[in-house]
């Protein structure tokens, strides 16, 4: 069944793709019993009767909405966007078993983030406590967020030494998706007029800028969401040519000659004039609309 997922995206989560990279080598295999203990410590955290608790592996998704929808989240966006990325591109699940806290609105989030983990979100959407390995999230605000938080703890155990671009750049392409002849596909978003504005005024770095900006990437106001915006539309384009999961395969096994990325990138684009490349495909991204 095709589903297309809407999100209004969080700004500031770069410290999840980021806590990922550091996880101790667990196994990633996990039983039964493991889940069970893990939900039996998880429930001395839960305040009210009001929670259900989902296992999704590798994921536990709690919610505070009525337990039928929770349960449809847990399937119809965890279960259905993990299945996918993992039939497009991760071997190993996270490392971890990590909890994925669905608040129903605004005053909840900001009232159990503070009653359970001791936080006053800074972000309306969601944000990520690594200490308790959760994401926390204003599920009101849509489950697109959601899946892009998801793509990071998957790079973590894949693709530990993924550069920022890439790891923000291929979550990101999944913040608003769909299914398309039963593969996971990223669509146009809302990133694309403030990425087509760059272009018109002739302010965005080269690809190979990017590729190596390493954690600058993180930066500072609107060069932020420029980077985000550049680095998901680059993994649009490659799989809008259907070179995206063979770009991702062999980025992973060159990784360590090519850091960066950006000789993979020539090479599967078939090595042309970058300076031409960026050219051609600016202009093929302002021909691109949203909505």
């Amino acid at each position: 069944m095709k589903k297309t997922i809407y999100c209004a995206f969080l700004l500031a989560v770069a410290a999840f793709s980021v806590s990922f990279r550091s996880y101790p080598s667990l196994s990633s295999r996990f039983t039964d019993d493991d889940y069970k203990r893990h939900i039996n410590t998880l429930k001395k955290k839960i305040p009210d009767a009001n929670f259900t608790i989902v296992i999704q592996k590798p994921f536990v998704v709690i919610g505070n909405e009525k337990p039928d929808i929770v349960r449809k989240r847990a399937e119809e966006t965890v279960k259905w966007s993990v299945e996918k990325l993992k039939a497009e591109y991760f071997d190993k699940d996270p490392v971890r078993i990590i909890d994925i806290w669905l608040f129903k609105n605004d005053r909840d989030y900001k009232k159990f983030a503070k009653e359970i983990f001791g936080d006053n979100p800074t972000s309306p959407y969601g944000y990520v406590n690594s200490s308790h390995y959760s994401l926390i999230m204003n599920i009101a605000t849509g489950g697109g967020t959601l899946v892009h938080e998801i793509v990071h703890p998957f790079i973590g155990s894949n693709f530990p030494n993924c550069p920022a671009w890439f790891n923000e750049g291929l979550a990101s392409l999944y913040e608003q998706s769909s299914e398309k002849n039963g593969r996971i596909v990223g669509l146009t978003n809302w990133r694309l007029p403030g990425l087509q504005q760059k272009i018109r005024a002739g302010k965005l770095p080269t690809f190979e800028a990017l590729c190596k900006s390493g954690m600058k990437f993180y930066g500072e106001g609107s060069s932020y969401s420029d980077n985000y915006a550049q680095a998901r539309y680059i993994c649009y384009y490659l799989q809008e040519k259907s070179l995206l999961k063979n770009f991702y395969r062999q980025f992973v096994a060159n990784s360590k000659k090519d850091p960066t990325g950006y000789q993979t990138l020539r090479n599967i684009i078939g090595n042309p004039d970058m300076k031409k490349f960026q050219s051609d495909w600016q202009n093929w991204i302002l021909t691109l609309t949203f909505p």
